[in-house]
């Protein structure tokens, strides 16, 4: 993903060929490096699963038919070998699970950051998981539904910071005008969505963190509010969303039901810096760093 949105002078020189060929060969060296550790990643977990199926020879029936187990029984019938078992699932998963992840950590990173920002939205998010799940100790994702302002806390969180800012990039099939400017076909497309969440047209002071706008609306991540965009709209949007959110809420409500937080050196709320790095995803500038206090229900 840092690749993918990393900067490059090619950009700014496009019809520079001999640009374009020094920055490729570095680039290759990347990619290449980037995927000999894919690839060996994906070898330790297919020679481990061919390890666990031979200890199994002498049970009866087969208990691991997922996505690949069903090619490995595929190798032992027909001609498929270990590549083409390892494409299958880079490109089956791997963009889901990639796109999950992020979009799971980094909510998960800048809602923290708000809640710490915000001891008043903490508090109340704080009372109702732990109203909730105080009689079983233990956040399950069987109640997490009934955790609505946790709820209005992530849909906030997205508006402000969502994962991929400038989703994922389109292309003109022809030659349109929209709002007076002419975008030529074969045209590369971003849709700036963090512009769209904070337009002061369609919010109310959009600078602002307010989880309590979204109470009693329709406003959701499907993409059909088309002010509220936090994963993109249509058939190319975010394809780690459903992942990704369902981390985020069961991360989240575990760590503000099971820990007390509060930030480093006597740093008060309003002294939390929020600034943004730049790239393909939207991050903090600066990790952030809490002190926990483990919660103990009485």
């Amino acid at each position: 993903m840092k690749m993918l949105g990393g900067f490059s002078l090619v950009d700014l020189f496009p019809s520079s060929n001999l640009l374009r060929l020094l920055v490729a060969n570095a680039a290759e060296r990347k990619l290449k490096k980037v995927h000999s550790a894919a690839d060996a990643i994906m070898e330790t977990i297919i020679n481990d699963r061919l390890a666990k199926r031979s200890s199994k020879k002498a049970a009866a029936g087969n208990d691991d038919e997922d996505l690949l187990g069903v090619l490995l029984n595929l190798k032992d019938t027909d001609d498929l070998g270990f590549t083409e078992i390892k494409a299958v699932i880079l490109v089956s998963h791997m963009d889901m699970f990639l796109a999950g992840s992020d979009t799971w950590t980094i909510t998960v990173e800048w809602a923290m950051s708000e809640l710490m920002k915000h001891p008043r939205v903490m508090e109340k998010a704080q009372r109702e998981v732990r109203k909730v799940f105080n009689g079983k100790g233990v956040v399950d994702e069987a109640s997490i539904d009934r955790l609505q302002y946790l709820q209005l806390v992530l849909k906030e969180t997205l508006r402000l910071h969502p994962p991929g800012p400038l989703a994922i990039p389109r292309e003109s099939k022809e030659t349109v005008m929209v709002n007076g400017y002419k975008i030529l076909a074969k045209t590369r497309v971003f849709v700036n969505l963090w512009a769209i969440n904070r337009d002061p047209h369609h919010w109310t002071q959009p600078e602002v963190f307010e989880p309590e706008r979204f109470l009693n609306s329709s406003v959701d991540f499907r993409g059909t509010d088309f002010h509220y965009l936090p994963f993109g709209a249509g058939r190319r949007m975010c394809p780690g969303m459903h992942y990704g959110l369902a981390l985020a809420y069961l991360s989240l409500a575990n760590l503000i039901y099971h820990f007390d937080w509060k930030l480093p050196h006597q740093m008060k709320p309003e002294d939390l810096d929020m600034s943004e790095r730049f790239g393909i995803e939207v991050k903090r500038q600066k990790n952030l760093i809490l002190i926990p206090a483990p919660y103990h229900p009485r």
